[in-house]
């Protein structure tokens, strides 16, 4: 069992400032390592960082202060403080952006593959929201809060395509009005490990962090977010009774967490090159194709945004052609197909 509650101010728990604390119930039966069964409790926090809590001195069991990551787990109640994250001020680089449109309220990129959102642990520098700070100077501070100014929805680091991000607060507001009423043309490009059962349709789940890898999303049964999407074969790879590839587009109804790449695994054609839920090795012609093309992420492509703009009220619509990575692997399974 896992409660959330306010921190209290009490230094010999935690320090003063700990915006949360965890209170984690290990029954009887618990054992192995401390540190793996807090982490094994408390899905939301990664072994590592329950390492550190624990040095850190921010974990204590029945109000008594526990420190030793390696020491055997014992039943009992534990507390957990959870620090305040410390507040994010990323800086102005002078990154290239390619830049569909722009004016006083907001501004519309195509995102390069291996380029982050905005800041995180591990991708701090290199992000969109370092490239628009410096592209867009001082106005843009503060939108949509310190850590990424702006950025009102986000494409996964490798995954390429369209975005649009706010330079007012007006926009900031509206354009999260639309995304929170789905409100928002999105249609992606994907290429595919083998190709889904029915050529056309729909896939509305519910989608959650899941409890085995928090650093994935699962389909639900109870709990989580509605997420929909429809797909389309546009073509595929290789025999036609049993496909090696293909090359779908998926328009998005809801816009969750990995929600293309959850729900293409799901139907069993998961994109090419996706390390998180592509489990399964292609075809060895696939393979070498991917080789050849130079294949170095998920074969997806934020292809369509279209939306009405939050100030103005023009409708406004942009697509952008796949990036050379993507186009190259559809060369080399056009040649498969021949």
């Amino acid at each position: 069992m896992i409660e959330a509650e306010d921190a209290e101010d009490d230094d010999a728990v935690s320090p003063a400032a700990a915006a949360e604390v965890l209170d984690i119930l290990l029954p009887a039966e618990v054992t192995g390592r401390l540190d793996r069964a807090l982490a094994d409790a408390a899905p939301q926090l990664s072994r590592a960082r329950i390492q550190a809590l624990l040095a850190a001195g921010a974990v204590r069991r029945d109000g008594e202060p526990v420190g030793d990551a390696s020491a055997r787990a014992a039943a009992g109640c534990y507390q957990i403080a959870l620090p305040p994250p410390a507040p994010a001020v990323p800086e102005p680089e002078p990154i290239p952006l390619a830049v569909l449109f722009e004016d006083a309220h907001l501004i519309v990129v195509v995102k390069a593959a291996g380029m982050a959102s905005h800041p995180a642990p591990g991708s701090e520098r290199g992000t969109l929201v370092n490239a628009l700070l410096a592209h867009c100077g001082a106005s843009l501070s503060g939108i949509g809060g310190v850590a990424r100014p702006g950025i009102v929805h986000r494409l996964d680091k490798d995954t390429s395509g369209v975005m649009v991000a706010a330079k007012t607060d007006a926009a900031h507001r509206g354009l999260a009005t639309l995304f929170e009423r789905h409100d928002i043309d999105r249609t992606y490009l994907a290429i595919t490990r083998g190709a889904p059962r029915q050529p056309r349709g729909t896939v509305a789940s519910r989608l959650a962090r899941s409890t085995h890898d928090r650093k994935k999303m699962a389909i639900v049964q109870r709990g989580g977010r509605e997420a929909v999407t429809h797909y389309e074969t546009l073509r595929t790879f290789g025999p036609a009774t049993k496909p090696l590839a293909a090359k779908l587009a998926c328009r998005l109804e809801t816009g969750r967490t990995h929600q293309i790449r959850v729900h293409l695994a799901h139907l069993g054609a998961p994109c090419l090159g996706d390390p998180a839920y592509g489990a399964g090795a292609p075809a060895p012609a696939v393979k070498a194709a991917i080789a050849r093309a130079g294949l170095a992420r998920q074969a997806l492509h934020a292809t369509v945004l279209g939306f009405v703009h939050p100030v103005t009220g023009e409708r406004l619509r942009f697509e952008t052609k796949p990036p050379a990575d993507f186009a190259r692997m559809e060369e080399e399974l056009n040649a498969l197909s021949g």
